[in-house]
């Protein structure tokens, strides 16, 4: 049973959800040979006030 989590900085909307979801569903059955019906696919959203790169947090300016 795959189980595939995707984090992201902001917010999807329902149709990017389910967009990616899809992708990922018929990549995994294409090359894993892993039925749909057993494929799990989560999100979560992080708001950008919660994640760094390179010593900045995402919300900051500049």
């Amino acid at each position: 049973m795959p189980y595939v989590n995707v984090r992201v900085a902001g917010a999807l909307t329902r149709q990017q959800k389910q967009d990616i979801a899809a992708e990922i569903t018929d990549t995994l059955a294409r090359i894993a040979g892993k039925p749909p019906e057993v494929t799990y696919v989560t999100f979560d959203e992080v708001a950008e006030e919660n994640w760094a790169v390179a010593g900045r947090l995402l919300d900051e300016d500049g």
